[in-house]
C-alpha cells in the first residue's frame, strides 16, 4: 500500500508522538508498504530527504516548546505527493500538517485515518488564562477537526471517553501505540549499575524511586515531589532520581529546597535517546502522578525495563499496571505511602513484580501496533472502493 504519514513533528522533538510515529514508519517499511512522511522542516527552507518531506516553517517557541507553523501549504513536495497519490492518509497531528492531509486527501480521494494522541486540556495553562474558556475551546475544535476524518485512533480508553464527551460520533478505533522493545530489553551488568548509581551519589543501600520525562506542570511532579517528601520523612533509605528535562525544573528544585528533601531529590537532567534503558534500570520503582498521559509510553518503557510502578490511578494504566501484581495505584498521600513501603520493604515483591511488569509490556511491542494498523488501513480504503 501507498501509505501517507502527515505530523507536525518528526525531527524536531523526542515525544511521544515522534516515537509512535517511527516506530510505526519502520514496521511498515519492513512489511513491504511505500510508506512517506510529510512533516515541518526545522528551519525556513523545505527539502527532501528520501522518502521525508519537510515543508519550511517558523518557530513558535514563544507559544510552546518546538511548535512550529508551515510557512505554506502550497508547494511542489506537497504536489509531488498528490501525483504519487496515497492509498491512505494517516494523520498524527490535529494543528497544522492536519491541512497538508485534508488538500492531499481533496485531490486524491484518499481516506484520512488520524491518531488522537494528546488531552489538549492538560496544556492549558501554556496558552490560555482561562481554563473553563480553554477546555470549552479544545471540546468544540477537537469535534469539529475531526468529524469528516474516516477512522479516529485512540491509544487508550481515556482517550475514547474523552472523544465521546466531547460530542464525537466517528468510529472511534483503541489502539495502544507501539514501542521498540529491543532497547528496553537490554540489561546492563550489576557493576555498570553500581558505577552510574554512584555516579549520580547514589549507594547500593539505597532504593532508589524513579520518573522519567518531560519536566514540565501537565505532569504534576509538584504533587509527586511533596509525596516522597513524606515519605523520605519516616524513612532513610529511599531517594527520588528525576530523569529529563523541562520548563518546571527551576521549580521543582526550588520546591526539594523547601521540603527539605534536596539532599534526597538527583535531577540528572536529559539524557541521550540511546541511554535511556540504563537509566531506567537505576531505578527500583517507577512512580508518576501524572494525569495528562494518553497512554504513558514511559509506563511501558518502564515496566519492560523490569520496574514495579506506583502511578496515579487513571485510566491509561488499563492493561499496563496491575494492583499488587506489578505496582499500585494511589490517589491521596496515604495511598502512596502505603505503597511506597511495600515496595521498598520487599525486595522478593519487587523482583517478582519487574518480571511481571515486563510480561505486560511484550504486549505493546511494535510489531502488534503494526499488524494492528494495517488491518485498520485496508478495511478503511476498501471502503472508498
Amino acid at each position: 500500500m501507498k501509505i501517507l504519514i502527515t505530523t507536525d513533528l518528526f525531527t524536531t522533538a523526542t515525544n511521544g508522538v515522534v516515537t509512535s510515529v517511527r516506530n510505526l514508519w519502520n514496521e511498515l517499511k519492513n512489511r513491504g508498504h511505500d510508506v512517506r512522511i510529510l512533516t515541518l522542516s526545522d528551519k525556513m527552507k523545505s527539502h527532501k530527504d528520501g522518502d521525508v518531506y519537510y515543508i519550511r516553517s517558523v518557530s513558535l517557541q514563544a507559544v510552546y516548546p518546538n511548535v512550529r507553523m508551515p510557512m505554506t501549504y502550497r508547494h511542489h513536495l506537497i504536489e509531488e505527493l498528490i501525483r504519487w497519490k496515497p492509498d491512505v492518509i494517516h494523520s498524527q497531528c490535529e494543528f497544522f500538517s492536519f491541512q497538508f492531509a485534508l488538500r492531499i486527501a481533496k485531490h486524491t480521494d484518499a481516506p484520512i485515518i488520524h491518531t488522537y494522541h494528546t488531552l489538549y486540556e492538560q496544556y492549558i495553562p501554556y496558552v490560555l488564562p482561562g481554563k473553563k474558556l480553554g477546555q470549552n475551546l479544545v471540546r468544540v475544535l477537537s469535534r469539529k477537526r475531526l468529524e469528516n476524518v474516516d477512522r479516529v485512533i485512540v491509544p487508550s480508553y481515556k482517550v475514547e471517553d474523552t472523544l465521546l464527551d466531547y460530542g464525537l460520533f466517528n468510529t472511534i478505533c483503541v489502539v495502544p501505540s507501539g514501542i521498540s522493545l529491543e532497547q528496553h530489553r537490554q540489561r546492563i551488568t550489576p557493576e555498570e549499575r553500581r558505577a552510574k548509581r554512584q555516579s549520580l551519589g547514589i549507594s547500593d543501600d539505597q532504593i532508589v524511586f524513579l520518573n522519567l520525562g518531560r519536566l514540565g506542570t501537565e505532569k504534576n511532579l509538584e504533587e509527586l515531589l511533596s509525596y516522597f517528601a513524606e515519605a523520605a520523612g519516616h524513612r532513610s533509605d529511599i531517594v527520588f532520581l528525576l530523569v529529563g528535562d523541562g520548563p518546571a525544573r527551576t521549580q521543582l528544585t526550588r520546591q526539594a529546597q523547601t521540603l527539605g528533601i534536596a539532599d534526597r531529590v538527583i535531577f540528572a537532567g536529559m539524557v541521550k535517546p540511546e541511554e535511556v534503558h540504563q537509566y531506567y534500570q537505576l531505578g527500583d520503582c517507577f512512580i508518576s502522578a501524572s494525569t495528562s498521559e494518553t497512554q504513558g509510553l514511559t509506563y511501558v518503557e518502564a515496566a519492560a525495563n523490569g520496574l514495579p510502578l506506583l502511578c496515579k490511578q487513571d485510566l491509561c494504566l488499563k492493561n499496563v499496571l496491575f494492583p499488587g501484581e506489578n505496582g499500585y495505584e494511589f490517589n491521596n498521600p496515604e495511598e502512596f505511602l502505603l505503597g511506597a513501603d511495600k515496595i521498598a520493604d520487599d525486595t522478593e515483591w519487587r523482583i517478582r513484580a519487574g518480571h511481571r511488569s515486563e510480561e505486560i509490556a511484550a504486549a505493546f511491542d511494535k510489531g502488534s501496533f503494526a499488524d494492528t494498523m494495517e488491518d485498520i488501513y485496508r478495511s478503511v480504503a476498501a471502503g472508498r472502493i
